[in-house]
């Protein structure tokens, strides 16, 4: 197995702990997450879940499918979306502190540049000839 493929594993896993808050204690995804809101609805948390699995789900299907174009790019961009929406939900809307903003960060940002840089690496060579 590929380093990043278990870098998408671990990331997938990890979400997954988001999933379990905004279904079950929408309270602590809340501190975690959005500390500057002085109340969260749970069907905030629930939606944030939900797309969050979607996101903890793609991790996981690409991890073991890295030459699979169309799901490389969408994770891909899963990771560019989920970074847009926490950039904008801190400096724009204010709901959340710039410390969780960074830790976010550092995997959004980290798993975008680590498979940017191996975007043609995993396509098969049948492909790239055709490229």
């Amino acid at each position: 197995m590929e380093w990043l493929s278990i870098w998408l594993l671990l990331v997938g896993f990890l979400r997954f702990t988001a999933v379990y808050f905004g279904f079950f204690d929408v309270w602590a995804l809340r501190l975690a997450v959005f500390s500057k809101l002085d109340v969260m609805a749970d069907v905030h948390g629930r939606t944030f879940a939900v797309w969050t699995l979607l996101t903890c789900t793609l991790c996981v299907l690409c991890a073991f499918n890295l030459s699979n174009r169309a799901l490389y790019q969408a994770t891909f961009l899963s990771f560019v979306y989920a970074l847009g929406y926490f950039l904008i939900e801190c400096f724009i809307y204010g709901t959340m502190a710039p410390k969780n903003v960074a830790s976010l960060f550092i995997f959004a940002g980290g798993s975008i540049i680590w498979m940017g840089l191996e975007w043609n690496k995993h396509i098969p060579q049948e492909l790239q000839k055709q490229m």
